[in-house]
């Protein structure tokens, strides 16, 4: 994957929610792109953001080892604009997962301010290592290293309250890029 509208998750719970933030910083180029003169972060960025968050959460759920894309925006309501120097925090929550996917309602918040909820829908592709459209859409290496990268599993924990461990998911067979 090469855009990252995540940061790092501060709390991760299986099968129910996850809380993840994004710095917004002047130097993206995205922020100088949008409004020529007036940087702010695109509305859709943002719903880039929300939907990686419960994309991991709601992969998480099949082991990570399965396809799982935004498969539907099914609502999406902007109140504020984001801007340099601001931090976006995602707050995203399981509504419903079933054998072809899965629903997720997502906020963004700037500071205490709400900026976005969304409800969004996932769809599940199948194994991880198969092509679509004649090519990989991601690997389980790129994918460990992400979800390294972000704190999936320095934060994370059951239902239960169990930490999640990497090596409970197929993903820790792949060399590590750390």
């Amino acid at each position: 994957m090469r855009w990252f509208w995540v940061d790092r998750f501060t709390e991760f719970v299986c099968g129910s929610h996850a809380v993840a933030v994004k710095g917004v910083s002047l130097s993206e180029d995205h922020m100088h792109d949008h409004m020529v003169g007036y940087p702010i972060m695109p509305n859709s960025l943002v719903t880039e953001g929300m939907a990686q968050a419960g994309g991991l959460l709601v992969s998480e759920q099949y082991g990570f080892g399965e396809l799982v894309v935004l498969g539907k925006l099914a609502k999406a309501k902007f109140y504020t604009q984001v801007r340099n120097g601001d931090t976006l925090t995602y707050r995203v929550q399981v509504e419903s997962v079933r054998g072809d996917g899965a629903a997720v309602t997502a906020t963004a918040h700037v500071g205490d301010k709400l900026h976005a909820e969304a409800l969004l829908f996932y769809a599940r592709l199948g194994d991880a290592s198969d092509e679509l459209f004649g090519a990989k859409l991601f690997s389980p290496r790129d994918l460990q290293h992400w979800l390294s990268l972000v704190g999936v599993f320095e934060v994370g924990v059951r239902e239960d309250g169990t930490p999640m461990k990497e090596s409970d998911y197929p993903l820790q067979e792949c060399p590590s890029t750390l």
